[in-house]
């Protein structure tokens, strides 16, 4: 038998979450649902795995080689789900009888891409979505920004700006510029301008074999670009859903560098630490379509969780936040007084008091110090002597003051 030691590793662009960390991905989730239901989104989940058929060749030449595809135990070839956005569309066609239109969804769940880990990018990490499925207008445009406004503002953002542009301005720019045949090819060059520059991708699109004189129109073309009529409708709109004007901007170098964008396209960036857009979507008109289902328009955007808490915690941008959720541990002296402890336990917990009750009876000092380890704010002790008058003993951690107290005065206090 081998009996060598496995060592215990994580594996490269995953990550474990331990309590502290996840009650500030939960602050950051509970404050996203409360705004997508306020804008009246409803909830909804797809499987982990695809068939591979739905997945590939919706996102690109490049984005498809990071999609996690593989043959499960039937021969099937298989996918992990490499955006929420492609299987929300799947559903779409399948359930297209069940679903009214328009329909407003958010998802948040777990996406997989084989991507080279680095700051902000992640193997595994947590897509929350809002899309709204048909008909076209620009007003369903302008309420996404909106709804990233809201978001932002909420989580304490101050420095960032949201950059709109459209996949049909970029286009009419690639035409005039004569660059009319590898247009996907010319915009993901486009696409590295935020990292690399003019100059960088000027150099990247030579490399294309497209002429230099053709090059140097495009830019001229882009630096004179204007918004085209349906995005100067969505930026109106985007005034009329009060968002200020000092929140966004058009941008005709940003590109969103999946295929199946269609017209508007937006994302956002904070101006510190860099690590890319913290929000990015826009206008999906044909994937319903392209996955078998009737013709649909759609608009959307993902708010990336996890790259908004690096910026929350690298800005301290936190409201004060208690490192639990549990608000009491109920102290254990024993047999002669578990069952009134239980009881309280319970008590507390009918009156939605989050608390936990410590599982054997050892000294008193190691029950307090393991409740102050989790930063549980009270201890409520219940001896022989608080069993013969009907109290309680609570103990503040915080401060070290300890008083007896009735069962209504202790609800009364925590509530």
């Amino acid at each position: 038998m081998n009996s060598t030691k496995i060592k215990p590793q994580t594996l490269k662009g995953f990550r474990d979450f331990l309590p502290e960390t996840m009650i500030v991905r939960n602050y950051v989730k509970n404050i996203l649902i409360e705004v997508f239901e306020t804008f009246g989104f409803q909830p909804v989940e797809t499987p982990t795995l695809e068939y591979a058929s739905t997945l590939m060749g919706k996102y690109g030449e490049e984005a498809d080689k990071l999609v996690y595809s593989f043959k499960d135990a039937g021969d099937r070839q298989v996918g992990l789900r490499y955006d929420l956005t492609v299987p929300t569309a799947k559903v779409l066609s399948i359930y297209q009888n069940q679903i009214s239109l328009p329909f407003k969804r958010y998802q948040i769940q777990p996406v997989y891409r084989a991507d080279k880990p680095q700051r902000g990018r992640y193997r595994e990490f947590l897509q929350c979505d809002v899309d709204i499925f048909g008909p076209e207008s620009p007003i369903n445009d302008a309420e996404i920004i909106a709804l990233t406004y809201t978001i932002l503002e909420k989580l304490n953002f101050k420095k960032y700006s949201i950059r709109i542009n459209s996949r049909q301005v970029l286009y009419q720019i690639l035409d005039n510029a004569g660059i009319k045949n590898n247009q996907k090819s010319a915009l993901q060059s486009l696409d590295k301008y935020q990292k690399i520059g003019e100059d960088g991708v000027k150099n990247d699109l030579i490399s294309k074999d497209i002429d230099s004189t053709k090059i140097d129109k495009l830019f001229d073309y882009i630096k004179k670009a204007q918004p085209d009529d349906y995005l100067k409708s969505v930026f109106e709109k985007i005034k009329e859903f009060g968002v200020p004007k000092s929140a966004y901007i058009f941008d005709p170098t940003m590109i969103r560098g999946l295929d199946y964008y269609t017209s508007t396209i937006f994302e956002t960036y904070v101006t510190e630490p860099k690590m890319g857009s913290i929000t990015g979507g826009g206008r999906y008109d044909n994937l319903i379509s392209s996955l078998g289902g009737p013709q649909t328009p759609a608009v959307g955007t993902t708010i990336g969780l996890d790259r908004i808490v690096d910026c929350i915690l690298e800005l301290n941008l936190l409201p004060e936040l208690n490192k639990t959720t549990t608000k009491v541990l109920v102290a254990n002296f024993g047999v002669e007084t578990e069952k009134e402890s239980i009881n309280l336990l319970n008590q507390l917990r009918n009156n939605d008091i989050a608390s936990t009750f410590y599982p054997t009876p050892d000294k008193i000092g190691k029950q307090i110090k393991y409740a102050d380890s989790l930063s549980i704010p009270y201890v409520a002790m219940i001896g022989t002597d608080e069993i013969k008058n009907s109290l309680i003993t609570l103990k503040n951690l915080k401060t070290t003051e300890q008083k007896l107290i009735s069962l209504e005065e202790l609800l009364k206090f925590l509530l």
